[in-house]
C-alpha cells in the first residue's frame, strides 16, 4: 500500500499511546507513511453527565468516524470496549489487536482491596457495569460517579474526593501506571467490558487495500473472544445504559483450546438487586462461530429473567 495513512484519535494521553503503538506497528510491519489526526469528541467534552445519559459510549468514537467519512483519515484506533456493537452503514472493524490485562483495577491511595474499605467508603465509577458488580459484593458502599480521562479520575483521588477508585488495568499498564493498582479483581469477581483490554481499528467498509492490509494484523485468540463478548450486548440490545458484563477466554485443555464466556447483567435503575449470571463454552473457529457463542449466553440471560432487567416495570 502506497497512500500515506492517517489514524484519527482522541487526544488523551491513553488515547495517543494507543495511537502512537499502532502507528509504529504498520510503519515497522508494513513501511507505510502513518501520521495521527488527534481530535476532541463530545465524550470527552461532557463532563458532569453520565454517558448513559447523553449518548453512550458511542460519543467517543463519532468524530473520528466523521474524518473517516470525509477522507480526513483512513483509520480510527479505538479501545474497544467504547466501540458501539454496531457499527454505521458504511464502516468496518477491520482488526483487533492482542489484548492487555482485561481486569478491573482497585486504586486507592489508603487501601489495599475492596475488602480493605470500611463500610460506608465511597467508591468512584461511572461505569454500569461496575456499580452493580460492587454493589453484590459489598451493598453497604457509597459509589459516586467519575468521569474524564484517565490522569484527571487519578488526579480525583489523589485530591481526595473518593476512598477508591476502579479503572481498567490495560490503561493503566499501558502509560506506565500499573504501580497505581493496589490489587486486580477476578474476572470471576469483576467480570470485564466486552472488549476490555483490546484495541479495535475502525476503517471505511470501502477501503478494500487497508481492510485487507489490517486482516493480517489480526490477533485471532482475542478477535474470536471479542465477537463473542460483543455478541452478548448485540444480542440483548446492549447500550451504556445497560449495567452488563462480557468476557470471554481461551482455556488449554487435553482436547485443545476452549473459549469460556461468563457474562452477567445488573437492573439498571435497582443495582442492589441479584446479578443474573451465565456461563457458555465453545470452540469457535470462526466469527459466525464466536457470535453464535455470545447469543446463546445471552438466551441464558434471558431465561434467568434479564426480560425483567432490561425493561423494568
Amino acid at each position: 500500500m502506497k497512500q500515506p495513512v492517517v489514524i484519527a484519535t482522541r487526544e488523551s494521553r491513553l488515547a495517543l499511546w494507543q495511537a502512537h503503538h499502532v502507528r509504529d506497528a504498520l510503519v515497522a510491519r508494513f513501511g507505510l507513511d502513518v501520521s495521527l489526526l488527534g481530535m476532541t469528541t463530545r465524550g470527552d467534552q461532557i463532563l458532569d453527565v453520565t454517558l448513559s445519559k447523553v449518548g453512550g459510549k458511542g460519543l467517543f468514537v463519532k468524530e473520528l468516524e466523521n474524518a473517516l467519512e470525509d477522507g480526513r483519515a483512513q483509520l480510527a484506533v479505538h479501545s474497544l470496549k467504547d466501540v458501539p456493537m454496531d457499527l454505521p452503514a458504511g464502516f468496518a472493524l477491520a482488526a483487533v489487536w492482542e489484548r492487555e490485562d482485561p481486569r478491573d483495577a482497585f486504586v486507592s491511595n489508603r487501601y489495599g482491596s475492596l475488602d480493605e474499605l470500611p463500610r460506608g467508603a465511597c467508591v468512584g465509577t461511572s461505569s454500569l457495569r461496575r456499580v452493580v458488580q460492587l454493589l453484590a459484593r459489598r451493598p453497604d458502599l457509597r459509589v459516586e460517579p467519575l468521569r474524564g480521562n484517565l490522569d484527571t479520575r487519578l488526579r480525583k483521588l489523589d485530591e481526595g474526593g473518593y476512598d477508591a477508585i476502579v479503572l481498567a488495568a490495560a490503561g493503566l499498564k499501558r502509560l506506565g501506571l500499573g504501580e497505581r493498582i493496589r490489587s486486580a479483581f477476578g474476572v470471576d469477581s469483576m467480570i470485564p467490558a466486552a472488549g476490555q483490554g483490546a484495541l479495535g481499528l475502525e476503517v471505511r467498509a470501502d477501503a478494500a487495500e487497508l481492510l485487507a492490509l489490517l486482516a493480517a494484523t489480526i490477533h485471532r485468540p482475542t478477535w474470536l473472544a471479542a465477537h463473542a463478548e460483543r455478541a452478548v450486548s448485540r444480542a440483548l440490545g446492549g447500550s451504556c445504559s445497560m449495567p452488563l458484563a462480557a468476557h470471554a477466554a481461551w482455556q488449554q485443555g487435553a482436547d485443545g483450546a476452549t473459549l469460556v464466556l461468563e457474562a452477567a447483567l445488573g437492573h439498571p435503575e435497582q443495582p442492589t438487586r441479584p446479578l443474573l449470571r451465565a456461563t457458555a463454552r465453545g470452540t469457535p473457529a470462526d466469527e459466525h462461530a464466536a457470535r453464535a457463542l455470545g447469543e446463546q449466553a445471552a438466551a441464558a440471560l434471558r431465561a434467568a429473567g434479564a426480560g425483567d432487567y432490561l425493561q423494568p416495570p
